[in-house]
């Protein structure tokens, strides 16, 4: 093992995650990259004055920041239920243009009943599937975490698998579950190292290739023909449109 990987070396990063940084991913970005570093947004779903969502969301912005990206969390604080009022409240103004801002996402629930918690639906649920023109999460990327104050447990994460696809978003295969949270943070509530923290990191890993991957590529990638169909735009004009060789 590597002194850098020690348990002391380990718990000395939780001042700035100073390890992480001869990590490049941009060795990955394709030649029309735009240029800027990854924009990430962070969705966490509890409200609690100590919620263990929103401390591994802070852990994995640190990680991802250090990795190179920028990114941004979204306070659900005040935000209301779906449908309780109209689009133009201003916490729903300020997700969607997260979202729209965003190239990719990281979404960590707690566990509740068996479920993700409404808190973290609710979310979900405020960003549309289209805003006019503009898909705000087709074709991005998106890293899920669940939290779990029990026995370790994916129900959560799999919920979450599912809303994605359905949002038409890239979810990377790697995921985290973090049981008994409430034993993992010090009490400064910065995560103490762990193969659960380990695999946080791979987490954000792996969004980050996903995104310097796919950012630039997204509509490629989600081109459907059945839509092309729908706006007047098929195969067949496309054929008959292009220039003879």
């Amino acid at each position: 093992m590597n002194a850098e990987n020690t348990p002391q070396a380990l718990s000395d990063h939780l001042a700035d995650e100073a390890f992480l940084k001869p990590i490049d991913f941009s060795y990955l970005a394709p030649s029309d990259d735009p240029g800027h570093p990854p924009r990430i947004l962070l969705l966490y779903g509890s409200l609690r004055e100590r919620s263990f969502s929103r401390l591994v969301s802070e852990e994995a912005a640190r990680l991802l920041n250090t990795m190179g990206a920028e990114t941004r969390t979204f306070n659900p604080s005040g935000l209301p239920l779906p449908d309780e009022t109209d689009p133009s409240h201003p916490k729903v103004q300020e997700l969607r243009a997260l979202a729209e801002w965003a190239e990719g996402m990281v979404w960590v629930s707690p566990e509740r009943h068996g479920a993700m918690t409404g808190i973290m639906k609710s979310q979900i649920d405020w960003i549309p599937l289209s805003l006019g023109a503009v898909r705000p999460t087709q074709g991005k990327t998106l890293a899920l975490m669940q939290v779990c104050g029990g026995s370790q447990s994916f129900n959560a994460v799999n919920q979450m698998r599912i809303l994605g696809r359905w949002m038409r978003m890239l979810t990377i295969p790697n995921q985290s579950s973090i049981p008994k949270a409430f034993s993992e943070f010090d009490d400064k509530d910065r995560i103490k190292p762990s193969p659960y923290y380990n695999r946080i990191i791979d987490v954000c890993e792996e969004l980050m290739k996903f995104t310097y991957l796919t950012r630039t590529r997204s509509n490629y990638l989600v081109d459907r023909y059945s839509e092309r169909v729908e706006s007047g735009e098929s195969l067949i004009n496309r054929v008959n449109s292009t220039p003879s060789r």
